[in-house]
């Protein structure tokens, strides 16, 4: 690694005047950056908001390995036996798990009519669709908190409960915390808080194909569908082609990405054997510029020679 490049990259957030709280970067297997700015330590857990998607996505993977869900193809209406939801028609038949991990569930949604209402996985499966499932992207936390709500349906344990036993444990990550709904189901689209290091581990153990310490945690096949471009998202925040793989933002020219609200960032670069984590608070109008100090510094830094 090129030390100076790193230490331009941290220089660079003080120029910039942003909001970053901690920054870890591993290379090689190795953290070879961490920074945290006060009042943040190592230790200190931070809300992750949206990077709560991907792990629900991973989730997802290990509860089809473990049987309790049979695939991706499994309509979402069939894992609610007993329950029945409005506007029921083909088009919400048809919809199935891989068009809600891929935002294209064609469903209508309102974050602020879903958290206002009393059973938020009625209120998101009651709602119409407005276009064919598979046919457009539309980000939707309603999506993943259903997600949560099959873990739960399927597994007889609460998602957290499923996490900390299928995914935390085996990764040393001890201390987490999140949020549920009022009906006590967890939140699938965010509210859940982790330490800068716990989630480089989860953006290392993507980076490795789904192994940590020689056990595999995902299956590996589940990497590679998470990671594969299942459909173009219109009008990203960045400045560069996105798109939607499993709850896993997938870039363009490789890298990809659990992206959260206020700059919160895990990114995998497998060509460099790079993850960066990035937590903060960061508005929308510089959401791009953690990425493009790893894309302007920290990924170059892998390919310099020495000093």
């Amino acid at each position: 690694m090129d030390a100076a490049l790193l230490q331009e990259m941290l220089d660079a957030i003080n120029e910039q005047n942003l909001s970053v709280d901690s920054v870890v970067v591993v290379h090689n297997g190795y953290i070879v950056t961490e920074r945290c700015y006060s009042p943040y330590k190592k230790d200190t857990p931070h809300e992750v908001y949206s990077i709560t998607k991907s792990v629900v996505s991973a989730l997802i993977g290990i509860a089809i390995q473990e049987g309790y869900i049979n695939s991706v193809e499994e309509p979402v209406l069939d894992l609610f036996p007993g329950r029945t939801f409005e506007n029921d028609d083909a088009r919400k038949r048809s919809m199935t798990l891989e068009h809600l991990l891929t935002m294209s569930s064609g469903l209508e949604w309102d974050w602020d009519e879903m958290v206002s209402s009393r059973d938020w996985v009625q209120y998101v499966l009651d709602q119409p669709m407005y276009i064919e499932p598979g046919k457009e992207f539309l980000y939707s936390s309603g999506n993943a908190h259903v997600l949560s709500a099959i873990i739960q349906e399927a597994s007889g344990q609460n998602t957290h409960e499923f996490a900390q036993q299928h995914l935390f444990d085996p990764l040393g990550i001890a201390e987490t915390n999140w949020q549920k709904d009022i009906d006590g189901i967890v939140k699938g689209g965010w509210g859940l808080k982790l330490v800068p290091r716990d989630m480089a581990k989860l953006g290392y153990l993507y980076l490795n194909k789904g192994v940590w310490d020689g056990q595999q945690i995902v299956p590996t096949s589940w990497i590679e569908a998470t990671t594969a471009k299942h459909i173009q998202v219109p009008e990203p925040l960045e400045p560069w082609d996105l798109y939607m793989g499993y709850l896993w933002w997938l870039h363009e020219d490789g890298p990809y990405a659990a992206h959260g609200m206020k700059g919160q960032f895990i990114y995998v670069i497998p060509e460099s054997d790079l993850v960066v984590v990035f937590t903060g608070d960061i508005p929308d109008a510089k959401f791009a510029q953690p990425q493009l100090l790893i894309r302007d510094y920290i990924i170059p830094a892998c390919h310099s020679s020495p000093d």
